[in-house]
């Protein structure tokens, strides 16, 4: 089989590495004696099946999202049922993951340490275009290191559900090469949400997070999406890690530099689900409708299905509107609460208006140890000594001369086996 064209940085023209590795890969799905129109079909099938799978959902009253006590998790008895509705949905609502005063202190805490350093006096307005584009003010805090986020990072409720959720993964190949270790999180930094009552709020449109242009266009993804493109499409497994968590992804103001088997959130207030919460598409099998749709020819050559490199991998209306029917929010939320989804999902905020009762989260993914998390635990380490905003976001550097925040002899255990301190 021919090799790939691969760019393992970014394509200096764009439009002609799309044009070049469109027409690569149509001749690699030929090559397998079938066409991409029959590829695309089989996939199409599937993900129709899942489609219909949750309207009939609705239609009976049934939860779309699964909801598994974090009880369960913790003592290794969820339902057999509900572990299959994980892996069909690949998202999930932990019920009680932390107690709910825990959760509220640690929101008493978040707001004590961002008062306490004159925040919003010196707060300069949003950092990216991404968030920035919410409407409120602020509403996505540029706080990494306050001991309440610390404090969830390292917890042993934390890891405990990380691992659960890595374990759903395939992270071991067949010949015994490790992809990652899914019982060491790499405490991935991330910031916290406040929307406070009343607020208006414009939302995030439907979009994933995985990468851009990089998925097709490296060699490490090429090969993570290998069955998608060489006639055995019936083999693509969405939950396979093989190659993702060594290669390179293309640099921009939206990108993750690790790999994750979920995002994730954890609630510091209650929310119902009618209050500009999150939604998904909740089929993980639609990533491969996602890789493969540009191929069709009712796309222009030099178009992805409007992937760029520098913004966030969009999906709507126009190239995807099955998938769009599935779009699915969760359930009501209390403090305490976390909410996951598969890396690959397609998700949303919804947009508000005077929203009833807050909206607080911190935002913590399941980001297992592996060679391209541990890469990044280098730039995480200085970050969190210095006190700065870590590399994968803007450079706003709030907390470095702010005494209270999180230090180094507060780290356990996992908080130094996450940030690569310990073995």
């Amino acid at each position: 089989m021919t090799l790939l064209p691969h760019w393992e940085e970014t394509p200096a023209d764009l439009g002609a590495a799309t044009r070049e590795i469109k027409a690569a890969l149509r001749d690699r799905i030929a090559a397998s004696g079938r066409t991409v129109e029959e590829v695309f079909a089989v996939v199409e099938k599937r993900v129709q099946a899942a489609v219909d799978d949750i309207s009939s959902a609705r239609r009976d009253g049934r939860p779309v999202w699964p909801e598994i006590e974090y009880s369960d998790i913790a003592a290794g008895t969820v339902p057999a049922a509900q572990l299959d509705l994980l892996r069909r949905r690949g998202c999930l609502v932990v019920r009680g993951h932390f107690e709910r005063s825990q959760a509220l202190e640690w929101e008493r805490g978040i707001v004590d340490y961002v008062e306490s350093n004159h925040f919003f006096e010196n707060y300069r307005g949003p950092g990216d275009d991404f968030f920035g584009s919410v409407g409120s003010r602020p509403e996505i805090y540029p706080i990494y290191w306050s001991p309440a986020q610390m404090q969830a990072r390292q917890s042993s409720r934390m890891a405990s559900v990380q691992a659960f959720l890595n374990g759903q993964w395939k992270h071991t190949s067949d010949d015994g090469e490790q992809w990652f270790d899914p019982g060491r999180d790499s405490l991935y930094p991330d910031r916290i949400r406040r929307r406070p009552e009343g607020a208006d709020s414009a939302g995030l449109g439907t979009h994933l997070d995985p990468g851009t242009l990089d998925l097709w266009m490296t060699s490490a993804f090429q090969q993570a999406f290998r069955h998608l493109f060489d006639g055995t499409v019936e083999q693509y497994d969405p939950w396979d890690a093989a190659h993702r968590t060594a290669g390179p992804q293309y640099p921009g103001s939206t990108m993750c530099s690790v790999f994750r088997t979920f995002q994730g959130w954890t609630a510091l207030s209650d929310m119902d689900h009618d209050q500009g919460v999150l939604h998904t598409v909740p089929i993980p099998e639609a990533m491969a409708y996602l890789m493969l749709r540009p191929l069709l020819p009712d796309v222009p050559d030099d178009d992805m299905c409007g992937v760029t490199v520098n913004q966030v991998f969009p999906a709507g209306h126009k190239w995807h509107a099955p998938l769009m029917e599935a779009l699915s929010g969760i359930p009501d939320v209390r403090a305490g609460d976390s909410v996951w989804w598969h890396c690959d999902m397609i998700h949303s905020v919804a947009p508000v208006e005077a929203q009833k009762g807050w909206g607080n989260v911190m935002y913590i993914p399941a980001a297992p140890w592996c060679p391209r998390n541990e890469a990044y635990a280098a730039s995480v380490r200085e970050a969190f000594l210095s006190g700065e905003s870590p590399s994968d976001f803007p450079a706003e550097h709030y907390e470095r001369d702010w005494p209270n925040r999180f230090r180094p002899g507060g780290l356990n255990e996992i908080g130094r086996r996450g940030l690569g301190l310990a073995n």
